[in-house]
């Protein structure tokens, strides 16, 4: 399956998507839409208990569905259920929920969304970004945010063009990037903004994106010019681009006397703003 992973917003709940290329659809983690619809606080169990009473009551849905590899909290990405649009039609109508109207307006939506976006790719920007704002971000993080967004897109591209695969190496990659400009790891950064499920570069601060940025766009642009064979040039890499950036922040603090590296999240920027 030629797929495109992605992040969609039903009212301010996260569900992960995989668009499917070959079949024009798209594919919705089965917890989160659970989630949102029973509202549980263990949605993975809400699941499995409804799984077993749809096989009792002889339905073939749960049996029609698929697994794909989605991003979990952790940052890895395991084989999830997944389910199409019509899929989740008759799901929905297994878990009694007031939500259950409007989350099938919000299908039919995101479904219109795509059709349009392929007419005109713009308008994929423009969808995150009116997401962004209803989380309550502010324009110029948001800016950032698209732009990083775009960057390290350009970097993962780079990095599949030799070979690399999405997950293990991805990750190592990304974890040396962080560790040299940053002094941490993905893993790291999430504990010391206090972070679980959420992204970390959502979390990050306008300055946290512009460094992280520039150490993605000098590792691309590395990789560019040094044409690496092996993982161990990838890393190399890595911390050569890391490092251009590493220097900039020690340059930037030394300038400013203010640390770049934040403990404020999401959560906490907002409600300085809010505030203020």
């Amino acid at each position: 399956m030629n797929k495109q992973t992605a992040i969609k917003l039903f009212e301010t709940k996260k569900i992960r998507t995989a668009w499917n290329e070959n079949e024009d659809e798209w594919f919705f983690s089965v917890v989160d839409v659970v989630g949102v619809l029973s509202e549980s606080e263990n949605p993975r169990r809400y699941w499995s208990d409804l799984k077993i009473k749809l096989k009792k009551e002889g339905s073939q849905l749960y049996e029609n569905l698929v697994q794909l590899k989605m991003p979990a909290e952790d940052g890895k990405k395991y084989l999830t259920d997944v389910a199409s649009t019509a899929q989740l039609f008759r799901l929905i109508q297994s878990i009694p929920s007031p939500k259950a109207e409007p989350f099938k307006q919000w299908l039919a939506q995101v479904g219109k969304e795509r059709l349009d976006q392929l007419q005109d790719p713009e308008l994929s920007f423009e969808q995150a970004m009116t997401d962004y704002k209803r989380l309550g971000y502010s324009d110029s993080w948001i800016n950032q945010r698209l732009k990083s967004i775009e960057i390290r897109k350009e970097l993962t591209d780079e990095w599949k063009k030799h070979g690399l695969q999405e997950g293990v190496q991805f990750a190592s990659l990304t974890d040396i990037i962080y560790k040299t400009w940053s002094g941490k790891t993905a893993k790291e950064y999430k504990q010391f903004k206090e972070l679980k499920k959420e992204s970390l570069r959502d979390n990050m601060t306008n300055k946290e994106l512009v460094i992280n940025m520039l150490a993605e766009l000098s590792t691309k642009e590395i990789s560019e010019v040094s044409n690496p064979d092996t993982m161990e040039e990838h890393e190399n890499i890595a911390q050569r681009g890391g490092n251009i950036a590493r220097e900039a922040r020690l340059k930037l603090e030394a300038e400013t006397g203010k640390k770049v590296v934040s403990p404020l999240n999401a959560k906490k920027i907002l409600s300085i703003n809010n505030n203020n």
